[in-house]
């Protein structure tokens, strides 16, 4: 292959087949115990980690590699309780006159409601804000996926490091970039408090999709369309 010019060698070793599965397993073991965490202690967290693991975050790819977000972290304890009064304000409006019987049915194994107390508890907030264009104006391309992506990438390295996370959406968001002074090219996406589980921590007892019920192959032979319901 030639290379072209503002191109390099791609660094990769490929692994032994027994090696793969090794990983594949263990990370799946490691996966399977994250659980999002309601309950924080206020005990601090160490930010050169959480600076760590928004920097993996940032390697996630992107559409044209516009790396279309910010990550504000939020520490201070008087700007954490605005954002937790300007969420509860929006979440009791959700709760009590928003959200449909139906939403509000499928969030009542969770037992949550329009009080949000581990958005003062837990030791930092992160805002994951996704860039509607760039600072220049230019244009940004599939945002959201990229911004989503880049969120996983983010929660997986919280959860291997041994922090614990929320992926809160109060809706609007639109108090986070007026509480954070954020540019107008940026919308709030996340957020996200982190930190390490209470003692006394609980989370629902919940069961995951089984590998069948969310994968689907398609192996050599002829394939049957199923019709979508």
């Amino acid at each position: 292959m030639v290379r072209s010019e503002g191109f390099e060698a791609l660094t990769y070793v490929r692994p032994e087949l027994t090696a793969m599965r090794q990983t594949a397993e263990a990370l799946l073991a490691q996966h399977a115990t994250r659980r999002s965490v309601r309950h924080f202690s206020p005990d601090p967290i160490p930010l050169d980690v959480l600076d760590l693991c928004i920097r993996a975050a940032g390697l996630a790819p992107s559409g044209a590699h516009k790396q279309p977000w910010s990550f504000c972290v939020v520490t201070d304890p008087a700007l954490k309780r605005k954002i937790r009064a300007a969420a509860e304000a929006e979440e009791q409006a959700f709760y009590t006159a928003r959200a449909p019987q139906s939403w509000l049915d499928d969030l009542a194994v969770f037992g949550t409601d329009a009080n949000k107390p581990f958005l003062e508890t837990a030791p930092a907030l992160v805002v994951l804000f996704a860039q509607n264009r760039g600072p220049d104006g230019s244009k940004h391309y599939y945002i959201s996926e990229s911004v989503g992506i880049a969120a996983g990438f983010f929660i997986s390295a919280l959860h291997r490091c041994g922090l614990v996370t929320l992926t809160h959406t109060p809706s609007p968001m639109g108090f986070l970039g007026e509480l954070l002074n954020r540019p107008k090219n940026e919308r709030a996406f996340l957020l996200l408090p982190v930190g390490f589980p209470a003692e006394d921590c609980q989370v629902p007892i919940l069961a995951r999709k089984s590998l069948e019920a969310i994968r689907v192959r398609y192996d050599e032979g002829p394939h049957t369309a199923t019709p979508q319901e």
